[in-house]
C-alpha cells in the first residue's frame, strides 16, 4: 500500500522578486510577483488586474483543457501557460508562494524556465517550520492516452522523484528519438533541465502562425527546428527538445500538490496526459493517508502472469504488466535485483544480466500480450525464431527493465512482434519475434 511520508522542511521566498516580459501564445504584456505564503498554503496564482483580485490555487482540479500549455481557471479568472513557473518552484523545492500576475499569460521569457529560476535565486528562500509531505510510490500507477504513456513506478523508499522522458516523433520527424533522466531533489535542475526551451518543428510552427498564433516571435526569438537543425538559433543541449518535455512534466505533476518519491516514466506525454498522471497521484496521496487501497492495479500481477506462462521459477522474468491492449500492445517490468541466480556466474566480480535473458523476458512479455487473444483457444505462444536481436548496453543489479511489446500480425497459427527493452528510457535491446501456436499442453 502507498504511503504519504515526512520529508525535508517546506520552504518560501525571502522577499518578493518580478518577472516582466509578453505570454507565449497571447503576446500580451505581463508582470509576474512572486511572493512569499505561509505554512501549508502551497503556490497560488492571483490576477490583480481584475475586479476582486480572484485567486487561483495551482492544482490539477483547476486545469482547464487548451492545446500545448497548461492553463489555469477558477470562478471565470484564468492564467495562461503556467507550467514553466510550476516547474522553476518544484526544481528549486519552493513549496507556498502567492503569484500576482497582472495579465492573462505568465510571461514567457525564453520559452524555458530560467527566467523564473534567476528570479527565485534574487529573492532566495527560507525554510518554514513545518515538514513537507510526499507520497512514496510503492505500487504501478499507470495513464495512458493514445501512444503517449506515464507510468509512477516504485523505487523502494529512496531518492528523489526519479524522472525519466522519452521522445520519439516517429521517424519522418526533423527531431531525433531522445530520452534523459532526471532526479529532482538532487539539486540540479538549474543547470540541466530549467534552460531548455520550448520547440517546434518548422512545419509545425509555419501552421501555427498561419492560425494566428506566435506573431509575435521569430525563429529567433522560439526554437524552430528544421531538417538542418535549429533555425536562426542553436541548441544549448544536444538534447534539449526531451529535456524540456521533462521540464513541462515536472510542473504539470506539481499540481498534484504533493511531494512524490518514486520513478515517473513517460513516453511522448503531452500537457494533457501530464495532467492526468498528476490528478492520479493527487487521488493515490489522498487514498494513502486515508489507509485506502491503492488506486491503480497492474493489468497483471504476478498471479496471473504464471497463470498464463508456462515457466516457473527461476525463469519467470516478467514481474508485472502494466498495460495490455488486447493482443496488440503490451508493457511489463523486471525489475532486476542481486539475488537473481544468474548472476552467481555472469559474472561474480562484475555481474551483467545475460543478453539472453534479456531477450527472453521480451519473448515472455509477447507471449503473454499474445495470450489475450489465444486464452480460450487452448493455445500458447512458443518461440519460433528472433530476428534484428540487438544488445545495447549492459543491464546490472538494481535496475528496472521495462519492456513494450508491439504486435505486427497475429492469428492461432503464427505470431510476429516487435519488442523494445529500456532501462530508465535508454533502449537497452530490441528484437523482432515470431512465434508458432502450440497446444498448451505440449507447451506444458
Amino acid at each position: 500500500m502507498p504511503t504519504v511520508i515526512p520529508e525535508q522542511q517546506q520552504h518560501t521566498l525571502d522577499r518578493p522578486v518580478s518577472v516582466e516580459g509578453v505570454g507565449l501564445f497571447t503576446g500580451a504584456p505581463a508582470t509576474l510577483t512572486i511572493n512569499s505564503a505561509g505554512v501549508g498554503e502551497g503556490i497560488t496564482f492571483r490576477r490583480i488586474d481584475l475586479e476582486g483580485e480572484p485567486e487561483i490555487p495551482a492544482r490539477v482540479e483547476h486545469v482547464a483543457r487548451r492545446p500545448r500549455r497548461t492553463m489555469l481557471e477558477r470562478n471565470g479568472a484564468s492564467v495562461e501557460t503556467v507550467e514553466h513557473c510550476l516547474s522553476a518552484m518544484a526544481g528549486l523545492g519552493i513549496d507556498n508562494a502567492r503569484l500576482d500576475l497582472n495579465g492573462p499569460e505568465v510571461p514567457a521569457g525564453d520559452g524555458s524556465a530560467l527566467a523564473f529560476v534567476e528570479a527565485i535565486g534574487r529573492a532566495g528562500s527560507r525554510e518554514q517550520d513545518k515538514v513537507r509531505r510526499v507520497f512514496e510510490v510503492t505500487e504501478a500507477i499507470t495513464v495512458r492516452d493514445g501512444d503517449g504513456v506515464i507510468a509512477a513506478l516504485p523505487t523502494g523508499g529512496h531518492g528523489g522523484t526519479e524522472f525519466v522522458y522519452v521522445l520519439d516523433y516517429g521517424d519522418r520527424s526533423p527531431i531525433s528519438r531522445q530520452a534523459h533522466a532526471f532526479t529532482l531533489g538532487n539539486g540540479g535542475y538549474a543547470e540541466a533541465i530549467a534552460p531548455a526551451r520550448t520547440f517546434s518543428t518548422e512545419d509545425d510552427a509555419r501552421a501555427a502562425q498561419q492560425a494566428g498564433l506566435f506573431a509575435h516571435l521569430t525563429t529567433k526569438d522560439m526554437l524552430v527546428i528544421g531538417e538542418g537543425g535549429p533555425i536562426d538559433n542553436t541548441f544549448r543541449f544536444d538534447d534539449e527538445p526531451v529535456r524540456h518535455k521533462m521540464l513541462d512534466l515536472i510542473g504539470d505533476l506539481a499540481l498534484a500538490g504533493v511531494g512524490v518519491r518514486g520513478r515517473i516514466v513517460a513516453t511522448k506525454s503531452g500537457h494533457a496526459l501530464n495532467h492526468q498522471m498528476a490528478r492520479a497521484l493527487q487521488d493515490a496521496a489522498k487514498r494513502a493517508a486515508q489507509g485506502s487501497p491503492v488506486v491503480s492495479e497492474p493489468a497483471m500481477d504476478t498471479k496471473s502472469v504464471m497463470r498464463l506462462l508456462p515457466h516457473r521459477y527461476p525463469m519467470i522474468l516478467i514481474d508485472r504488466v502494466l498495460e495490455i491492449e488486447g493482443a496488440e500492445r503490451a508493457v511489463g517490468v523486471k525489475n532486476v535485483t542481486i539475488n537473481e541466480p544468474f548472476f552467481q556466474g555472469h559474472y561474480p566480480g562484475a555481474p551483467i544480466m545475460p543478453g539472453v535473458l534479456i531477450v527472453e523476458a521480451m519473448c515472455q512479455l509477447s507471449g503473454l500480450m499474445l495470450s489475450q487473444k489465444l486464452e480460450r483457444t487452448g493455445k500458447v505462444a512458443m518461440l519460433l525464431s528472433l530476428d534484428r536481436v540487438k544488445l545495447r548496453r549492459p543491464v546490472t543489479p538494481g535496475d528496472q527493465l521495462v519492456i513494450e511489446t508491439r504486435s505486427i500480425r497475429a492469428n492461432t497459427r503464427f505470431g510476429d512482434v516487435e519488442a523494445q527493452a529500456f532501462v530508465a528510457g535508454d533502449l537497452v535491446a530490441e528484437a523482432r519475434i515470431k512465434f508458432m501456436m502450440v497446444d498448451a499442453e505440449y507447451a506444458g
